[in-house]
């Protein structure tokens, strides 16, 4: 009597196909948790910025005096960082109202372009 023997198991064919697959889907899993990671750190920078930002147009606010058209800048730490801010101050078409511009970048940044720019108003106190 003759018997047939079955062999059990992958061929090298199937295995190579498996084996992309899942390089394929590993890949695919990296580049999604990279860019999470990216977006993570550019919304925590943009967050501590805005907070500089926002924090330097209350000390304006809470000093209540009427402050003068021109430039200040400075650094702050926040979020053990660094941060650079200008102020500009200018005059508006109403002689009761100055506008401030706060710009905030990390102190380390040599581009021009700041992390975060936001414009207030204040009004004359009385």
């Amino acid at each position: 009597m003759l018997r047939k023997c079955y062999q059990r198991g992958f061929t090298l064919l199937e295995v190579l196909v498996a084996l992309a697959v899942i390089t394929i889907s590993l890949s695919a899993v990296i580049k999604v948790v990279s860019e999470t990671t990216n977006t993570t750190i550019y919304l925590k920078e943009k967050t501590l910025a805005q907070w500089v930002a926002s924090n330097k147009v209350v000390e304006y606010r809470m000093r209540r005096d009427w402050p003068a058209v021109g430039r200040s800048n400075g650094t702050a730490t926040m979020g053990d960082v660094e941060w650079g801010w200008l102020v500009e101050v200018k005059d508006t078409p109403d002689p009761t109202v100055r506008r401030l511009e706060v710009s905030v970048k990390p102190a380390t940044q040599k581009a021009d372009d700041p992390t975060v720019f936001i414009v207030a108003f204040m009004g004359r106190p009385s």
